[in-house]
């Protein structure tokens, strides 16, 4: 078949889940860009300054993603140059060019969104470009896609609180995110350890007390072991600094690793920003949140055994006007594996 998808990938968690949808679109032309912007201003920013190197237009995040897609034979096509396409399906709706709007397209979670701030407050009040609010808060609530794949019957009704038509909305699940229990099987060395997952929220210009946060840590803890796993897009070097300045000595530290084969061994998980709470939740761990644990268990994704990807792929399907099928499904930790 002739018809074409373009898969905007964005951190390796958007990448692998860009990746999982499309085996499920074997009959269709596959490919794939790192989010990127038509704006002459910010593409001169992007190559020739290192601001917006913490950002998934660029940097790390376009590197990796970038390695992961090669490393799988997939197709790329940065900034949409080579090709028309029929199918447009997007990681996040913050920033979509013009010219890829007279496109189909689909908006697929990733994962939580930010806190909602005073500054997401300002930039809808002003109707200003979502992308301003610095984070992901608005993120599902532009309304510019044709069709709105959410994670949870709760996510649905925050992104239609934040002005995405009731109508375009569809719960499919999120696909890393639906099938927790299949992390149970892995070979983490250590069991039984209170784990912190920590966020970027320094490196993406919010603020942050972490000596305040690691000290936190070690209180819950109550002479327990600790494990950190950094975030993938944190300095590590100041990162390690200062949790080996202010928590106890012998405590883990990890920069990579399989995060969720940590949380399912860990005995109680500590978390700040990150939809990693999400599979401490599903395994039936203790977890803390600086979002409110109700309102974290509302939101929380649909276990549907893997099949998100699928769903969300014959939703591509639908919209292209091609009779949906059932197709096969690809196992996300062994995608993880090789990433």
């Amino acid at each position: 078949m002739d018809k074409k998808i373009l898969f905007i990938t964005g951190s390796m968690n958007q990448t692998i889940q860009m990746h999982l949808i499309s085996q499920q679109l074997k009959e269709f032309d596959c490919w794939f860009s790192q989010l990127f912007t038509d704006s002459p201003f910010i593409n001169k920013l992007i190559k020739h300054t290192p601001l917006l190197n913490n950002t998934i237009l660029a940097g790390q995040f376009k590197i990796n993603s970038e390695k992961y897609l090669e490393s799988h034979g997939l197709q790329i096509d940065y900034q949409a140059k080579k090709n028309k396409y029929d199918l447009v399906v997007y990681c996040s709706d913050l920033h979509i060019p013009k010219r890829m709007q007279q496109v189909k397209t689909i908006w697929v979670q990733e994962g939580m969104t930010d806190k909602y701030t005073l500054l997401s407050t300002i930039v809808r009040s002003l109707k200003l470009p979502p992308i301003l609010s610095g984070g992901t808060s608005l993120n599902g609530s532009s309304n510019i896609c044709d069709v709105y794949c959410a994670g949870s019957d709760g996510y649905k009704k925050q992104f239609i609180k934040l002005g995405t038509d009731a109508n375009k909305i569809k719960i499919t699940g999120i696909p890393n995110y639906d099938n927790i229990k299949q992390f149970l099987k892995n070979d983490f060395p250590y069991k039984d350890y209170v784990m912190v997952a920590t966020t970027d929220m320094r490196e993406t210009f919010r603020y942050e007390n972490r000596p305040a946060f690691i000290k936190k840590a070690v209180k819950l803890a109550a002479g327990r072991k600790l494990l950190f796993k950094l975030h993938p897009n944190e300095k590590f070097e100041r990162a390690e600094a200062e949790i080996k300045k202010y928590a106890p000595a012998g405590t883990l530290i990890y920069r990579t690793g399989n995060t969720n084969h940590m949380i399912a061994n860990c005995s109680e998980l500590i978390t700040q920003y990150s939809t990693v709470v999400y599979v401490g939740l599903a395994l039936g761990k203790k977890v803390h949140s600086y979002f409110d644990i109700n309102d974290l268990k509302r939101l929380a994704p649909l276990q549907n055994n893997g099949k998100s990807a699928l769903r969300i792929a014959n939703i591509c399907r639908d919209l292209m006007g091609v009779y949906a099928k059932e197709g096969y499904m690809h196992n996300y930790m062994e995608l993880e594996k090789r990433a």
